[in-house]
């Protein structure tokens, strides 16, 4: 997904005679500085939320120990507002520095072809300085869950009847929904099989901490952003604390290894092999303007120049493929141009016949401004090509499937195990429909327990405090059909913590809190698992005082876990 990001405004110079930085412009999501010492780097000032005012939830599924809850993630072990200010230039100008030698870049919003021509108005991608303390037990939970939950939906994608019914309220008030479901529809009455499925998901959670239990926030079938830049921010963390580490009490080997983009890399190879065409590319859908290209480049880049040979895997061609996976990229509005549909079902771009079809784009009404765009899309249904992800899979993807999932006895159609139903039934949040006139209610008396989601992806598209009260109560006086294109979520209140966060060169100190992702990756062709596997993870933090968490959307930075 594109980032949002001003100008970078760093002199690379010895830190201990000139600034680090100079912050020509505040961020607007974090509160302005308190100070600046024209020799030191600027520091922002914490927000006044105190975490005692946090609310409490009546709908927590699960109830622990009190004294469970001294193990919940946040805090390192030791106060940062103690460390020395210098310690704290030198760690960020150390950041900045392995940043920009080490491709953890995204483009500059202020420089205009930065999010179409690569290498032009680089800034380094927001992250946190420190890790977030995370507990082991928590980070094994999620890692066990992630096969179980990509088998999950895996099996709703082929139940064409229950996402048709489950989303048939939805498609008559969204519009984006509707398109989608009626591409759906078209794919099931030509009887289209897809054989070979793949699926590159994200599911993210976050530490309730009246419960202190792992809950699930939503889970990503298309456009899991971040498995590039994710592995590099847990680099950079261990690479900080193997060097400022000991004065701080801190283990570098405490940051878990994340190779989620060389796990997201192997499993594209598998089903480009399983595609069984060597000369075939994978397609990335983008968007016109992708100012994440890099987090997307370093998943090509592995492709081409860790792959060469994989063509021999089934030992069908005689020909070697020594150039590697080749990649292209894409919008939607070029592919109604250049893409063609042949008899047999192959796709082609430009004469390029394509085994994937890897969406980066295409999660939101955004991308579809034309008609065009929705023609794109229906041909790549339609071909043979291996879609990440396809309609159907897009489609359990929503909000609305999320919720359905929720309701008692659903998961048993779709897990045979027991054992399993219980451990996706344990991370689950409260979620309920607006038919549910009891929890509506009480949204409205209470509404900052809650969170009104409607069918979208991207971040800065939920409902928070008084506008859920107000929405709500629109839509009870209305009596409209619009209820259906949302659902209630039970708010998850995690720890909130003191934190260090560097965006366009500036370091922030702010109260945040952190939700964890954990990638998945799945592939079948026909009856047979090829992969089934968690793929490391995504850490994103952000002041306590926003409501929305995407990095890319502007709201949070990067960051990695600290297992304690």
């Amino acid at each position: 997904m594109g980032s949002s990001h001003s100008s970078l405004c760093l002199t690379l110079a010895p830190p201990q005679s000139t600034p680090l930085f100079f912050p020509s412009k505040p961020f607007t999501k974090f509160p302005t500085p308190i100070h600046r010492n024209p020799s030191k780097p600027t520091i922002m000032a914490q927000s006044s939320l105190p975490t005692s005012s946090l609310p409490t939830s009546s709908f927590s599924p699960l109830k622990s120990k009190s004294s469970d809850l001294q193990s919940v993630g946040g805090g390192l072990g030791f106060e940062i507002h103690a460390i020395e200010e210098d310690v704290v230039e030198k760690m960020v100008y150390d950041a900045l520095v392995w940043c920009s030698l080490n491709g953890l870049l995204v483009g500059d919003r202020a420089v205009q072809r930065s999010g179409t021509l690569p290498g032009v108005g680089i800034v380094h991608a927001p992250f946190s300085l420190l890790p977030m303390s995370f507990p082991a037990s928590r980070w094994k939970q999620a890692c066990e869950l992630a096969p179980i939950f990509n088998e999950l939906f895996d099996r709703v994608s082929l139940d064409a009847k229950f996402l048709q019914d489950s989303l048939s309220r939805t498609k008559k008030v969204d519009e984006f929904t509707s398109r989608l479901l009626d591409i759906h529809s078209k794919m099931i009455e030509i009887n289209k099989i897809e054989e070979i499925r793949l699926g590159l998901h994200r599911s993210d959670y976050m530490l309730d901490v009246q419960t202190n239990q792992l809950l699930q926030v939503e889970f990503n079938t298309i456009s899991s952003s971040f498995p590039g830049l994710s592995c590099l921010v847990s680099k950079l963390h261990r690479n900080l604390l193997h060097h400022y580490g000991s004065p701080l009490g801190l283990d570098h080997s405490k940051v878990p290894e994340n190779a989620a983009v060389d796990k997201f890399a192997e499993v594209l190879a598998k089903a480009w092999t399983e595609y069984n065409n060597p000369r075939a590319v994978v397609l990335f859908v983008v968007q016109p303007e992708e100012r994440n290209m890099y987090d997307q480049h370093w998943l090509s880049t592995i492709l081409r120049e860790k792959y060469p040979f994989y063509a021999l895997y089934k030992k069908i061609y005689v020909v070697t493929n020594t150039h590697g996976i080749s990649t292209i990229r894409r919008t939607l509005a070029e592919l109604d141009a250049l893409a063609e549909l042949l008899p047999d079902g192959t796709l082609t771009v430009n004469g390029e016949t394509v085994a994937i079809v890897y969406f980066r784009a295409g999660y939101t009404p955004a991308d579809y401004p034309s008609e065009a765009e929705w023609k794109a899309r229906l041909l790549i249904e339609q071909s043979s090509a291996v879609k990440c992800p396809s309609v159907a899979y897009h489609l359990a993807g929503t909000k609305k499937i999320q919720q359905e999932l929720a309701k008692p006895g659903v998961l048993e159609r779709f897990v045979d195990d027991k054992n399993d139903v219980e451990k996706l039934r344990k991370c689950f949040t409260g979620l309920w429909s607006l038919d549910n006139s009891d929890v509506v209610a009480h949204a409205i008396e209470k509404p900052d327990l809650y969170v009104m989601k409607p069918q979208r992806e991207g971040g800065g598209n939920n409902i928070y405090g008084d506008d859920v009260r107000e929405t709500l109560l629109r839509l009870s006086k209305e009596q409209s059909e619009e209820v259906a294109a949302y659902i209630l979520m039970q708010r998850i209140f995690p720890i909130v913590f003191p934190a260090f966060l560097i965006r366009d060169g500036m370091c922030h100190k702010d109260h945040a809190l952190s939700e964890l992702g954990v990638y998945g990756a799945y592939l079948r062709n026909k009856v047979n698992v090829i992969a089934n596997e968690q793929c490391g993870y995504l850490m994103r933090t952000k002041v306590s005082s926003s409501n929305e968490g995407g990095v890319a959307a502007g709201f949070a930075v990067l960051d990695s876990l600290y297992l304690t």
